[in-house]
């Protein structure tokens, strides 16, 4: 009973100690979660008024949101009244073994910076990496956010992108078309170049220089195949591809020239009756 009546005597003052720290405590912590948002914004407007590139600034913003709110969780358990420098120490003891429960993200992160660095891809480019086909939307710590075509938001892993392949479309001011025409054995080689030809100088998204290639590739089962080869603006490329193969549809129509498709030919034969 006495010591009951003792921790109901120091009650109060328990309360008010404690009680204070860890409103101290909770108060640092989203302080320091809201500055770790202004300091991220900070960071991009200044490196968006220097012009820096996009991607730089998109990496850098997130590192500084992070660093910012590593150091409000340390100063959070030192206001509790954890001792912060026996847990750094605790920290980088186990950071091995945090190193390899964690190798994936670190991994991504290392793949992260080499983005930033090397640039194989900035944000705005359109590139297919990771198995997905996508415009980079931002490069983040970890990951890299592509949009699809149909306005999906892709999330790659940094190290996916960086171990594979990258093929990026956007490097290049002008992008070249490759089209693959078959026509009947029957038709007239040099009509169908010439009608070929027709359509790509009468398009106006075709550039003129560099000129196209208009050649016949293969000699195929069912058809001559010919590859027409034009070059279009880097943003003009779908457009003109869909509006030229309509166009020698058209134009091969014009000029009674066969485009073939697979055909099967069954010879059925009478078999003489059994006596």
């Amino acid at each position: 009973m006495e010591n009951l009546e003792g921790l109901l005597e120091q009650a109060p003052d328990l309360i008010m100690t404690y009680g204070l720290k860890i409103l101290f405590a909770i108060l640092i912590f989203f302080i320091g979660k809201y500055f770790s948002g202004v300091a991220q914004r900070l960071v991009q407007k200044l490196l968006t008024s220097r012009k820096v590139d996009p991607t730089v600034v998109s990496f850098v913003s997130n590192l500084a949101w992070a660093v910012v709110f590593v150091f409000t969780v340390i100063a959070t358990l030192g206001q509790i009244g954890i001792q912060t420098a026996s847990l750094v120490a605790v920290l980088g003891a186990a950071g091995l073994a945090v190193g390899l429960a964690l190798q994936g993200s670190l991994s991504n992160f290392a793949s992260g910076v080499l983005m930033v660095l090397f640039r194989p891809c900035r944000v705005g480019d359109f590139i297919e990496a990771a198995g997905v086909v996508g415009t980079v939307d931002e490069i983040t710590i970890f990951s890299t956010k592509l949009r699809t075509g149909d306005n999906k938001i892709i999330v790659a892993p940094n190290s996916a992108i960086m171990n594979g392949t990258i093929t990026n479309y956007s490097t290049s001011a002008n992008r070249r078309i490759d089209l693959v025409i078959g026509v009947s054995y029957t038709a007239d080689i040099a009509l169908t170049k010439k009608v070929l030809a027709e359509v790509l100088d009468n398009h106006a998204l075709v550039l003129k220089d560099p000129g196209y290639t208009i050649g016949l590739s293969e000699l195929a089962d069912s058809s001559i195949n010919f590859v027409v080869r034009p070059w279009v603006k880097n943003g003009d490329y779908w457009p003109a591809r869909f509006e030229i193969l309509e166009q020698i549809k058209i134009a091969l129509d014009a000029a009674h020239i066969e485009i073939p498709f697979p055909q099967m030919d069954i010879h059925v034969k009478q078999l003489p009756e059994s006596k």
